[in-house]
Order: structure tokens, then sequence, then C-alpha cells
């Protein structure tokens, strides 16, 4: 499914993964396409890969919000069943996540 994901990227994208990402053929993917890949690299890799960990750092943020999307029951099940009807529910709870934020902070 990687390969799926990653066709078509902006270019000059930034791909954060974690070290489970880290092979070979997905750096390659990821950068036929001009864009660059942010993932650790694995600690039996020979030859040593860098990294901005500051950009890794902010893949937290996006862990944070999986989780807390996860929180929806609707989401976290599955109950519908077809792709555009469990989009809008993504999306509903994801504006729903965004006011409890805007509204703590206003």
């Amino acid at each position: 499914m990687a390969d799926l994901l990653l066709n078509d990227l902006p270019k000059g994208a930034v791909v954060l993964g974690d070290r489970a990402y880290d092979s070979d053929w997905i750096r390659e993917v990821i950068e036929d396409q001009d864009c660059r890949a942010c993932i650790p690299p694995q600690s039996q890799r020979v030859q040593d890969i860098t990294y901005s960990k500051r950009l890794y750092k902010q893949r937290n943020l996006i862990e944070r919000f999986f989780n807390k999307l996860k929180q929806f029951r609707h989401i976290c099940t599955r109950f519908h069943r077809h792709a555009l009807n469990y989009l809008a529910m993504a999306k509903l709870a994801s504006v729903r996540l965004w006011l409890r934020h805007y509204e703590s902070t206003a």
C-alpha cells in the first residue's frame, strides 16, 4: 500500500515516516518525484542516512491527531462501509476537534 500512497506527491514535499518505512525502494519512490524523505534509519543499516530531527518531531502532531480522531466511534469501528460516507464522518470529526481546540484558545 505504501507504493499507492506515495504516488503523485506534490513537488518538493517532505515525507515523514517512522523507522518501519526505512527501505531503499521507498526512498527511491520519494526521490524520483523530487521529494525528500525524513525517515530515521534502522539500526542495522550499514550506511548512515541523515534526516532532520526537527522535522521528525513534527510527526508527533500527526500521530496525536489520528489518536484523537479514533476516539470517535464511527471512525474507529468503520460503521460506514462506503468510502464517501467514511470520509464525510472523518471530516466532521476533524471539524469538531478543531472547534474544541479553537474554543479552548479563544
